[in-house]
């Protein structure tokens, strides 16, 4: 039996072929979003101690005598921009860990770059003192905007403003960067039209992904002259979910071949910006971003302020009562001293240990570590700072210098105040 097709049929068809073709295209579009050039991941952050930057143009016999002028001059220049006493060159030598070359051109008698030193933190603690220990912002997600030729680019192709950012090391920097890389979806959720949207349900939701607290938004509009002609970058800093302006300056590369070393001092100076504004108090985590509530009534602000108040006052007499507590301790552990039957046992102390919490997971980290050292039979919280510093309670099978012995095995610089001690990466 043969069945005719009618003309409602033909339609019903045509519409599912028009369909499929569309589906088949939308899948093709979003493929393409996610792939092709795109995503540097960012540099492994060292706590070394860098200065980069630096201005060398030495001659010499040949070429490695002038290298090796140029380089140690390098060291000497990034040893006095860091404040450190006089020093003879061997000896400014044996703290240097690495020498970066950001820029480099060779002739036969000639040497000129642009040179990084990084020296070790551990070697140059001992002469620059504990300045570089400072507490350090909540995790800030940064999200470097490039505008030119009418465009704006974040991470939806491989760009030098990203690149710039990606390359920096900020292991000194009092502003902990949660640096993305840009990579599949990442470059479809971070835009340049996320800057402008004020959902705090929104921003929460992204800033729960990369684990961040708030948004760092360092931008870049740059204006090429003419081809192969001087470029000019007009350079701005904001701020949080309400894109809060923090500042702007202006550089200038004589031509597009100078325009990564622009931008690597732009990123320098942008973070000294971010450093002041994290001092003067005006880069802290947004309250409005915890799930998206919206604004805080003024009230209920104005609560929060007192209970914080409050807060810090139980504070301070809690620390007050550590030093009697600290004592008690002491008298303890004397007794079990006393106590010991001399049949080879060994003599457990209770003591208190500091630890710096920037976040959670340092936290974490700390009282896994503490509680995996060898001769550690317990260690529980006694007080939670997160963004400072918190402090367990532990009992150790054998001496004090037993205990700070295993911590420095594990990693740990440790000091010792009475009974209680603090360590510190």
């Amino acid at each position: 039996m043969t069945r005719s097709v009618t003309p409602s049929m033909r339609i019903a068809l045509a519409c599912f072929a028009l369909i499929g073709g569309l589906a088949a295209l939308y899948a093709g579009w979003a493929s393409a979003q996610v792939e092709g050039d795109r995503g540097i991941a960012p540099l492994m952050v060292s706590t070394d101690i860098n200065v980069g930057g630096i201005e060398v143009n030495v001659t010499g016999d040949n070429v490695a005598e002038a290298r090796q002028k140029a380089w140690r001059e390098a060291q000497r220049t990034a040893w006095e921009k860091l404040g450190g006493p006089q020093l003879s060159d061997s000896q400014i030598e044996g703290l240097v860990s690495s020498i970066v070359i950001q820029r480099e051109e060779i002739g036969p008698r000639r040497y000129v770059a642009t040179l990084g030193v990084t020296f070790d933190r551990q070697r140059a603690a001992g002469y620059l003192g504990r300045s570089g220990e400072t507490q350090r912002s909540a995790p800030m997600l940064l999200l470097p905007v490039t505008i030119t030729a009418g465009s704006e680019l974040m991470y939806q192709q491989v760009n030098p403003w990203q690149r710039a950012w990606a390359e920096y090391q900020p292991g000194t920097s009092r502003v902990d960067y949660v640096r993305p890389s840009g990579a599949g979806g990442e470059s479809l959720m971070l835009t340049y039209g996320q800057t402008g949207r004020r959902s705090r349900t929104w921003w929460a939701n992204i800033l729960d992904q990369f684990g961040a607290a708030d948004v760092l938004v360092p931008i870049v509009e740059l204006d090429y002259t003419f081809p192969g002609g001087p470029v000019v970058g007009r350079f701005t800093a904001r701020h949080g979910p309400d894109n809060e302006y923090l500042g702007s300056f202006t550089m200038r590369a004589a031509s597009p071949r100078q325009l990564d070393t622009m931008l690597g001092r732009a990123v320098e100076k942008f973070d000294t910006m971010f450093v002041a504004a994290l001092e003067e108090g005006t880069i802290r985590p947004d309250p409005t971003l915890t799930r998206g509530r919206g604004t805080i009534d003024p009230d209920i602000a104005r609560l929060i302020e007192r209970s914080r108040a409050i807060l810090a006052q139980a504070e301070a007499a809690r620390n007050r009562a550590t030093q009697t507590e600290e004592e008690d301790v002491a008298d303890a552990n004397a007794a079990q001293a006393s106590a010991a039957d001399g049949e080879g046992e060994p003599t457990v102390i209770n003591l208190f240990i500091n630890f710096p919490t920037p976040d959670a997971a340092a936290f974490d980290a700390g009282l896994a570590t503490v509680r995996g050292t060898p001769g550690v039979r317990g260690a529980s919280v006694s007080s939670t700072a997160i963004g400072g510093t918190s402090v367990m309670s532990v009992t150790y099978a054998g001496t004090l210098d037993d205990l700070v012995g295993a911590l420095a095995q594990r990693g740990y610089n440790v000091q010792r105040s009475g009974t209680s001690l603090t360590i510190s990466k």
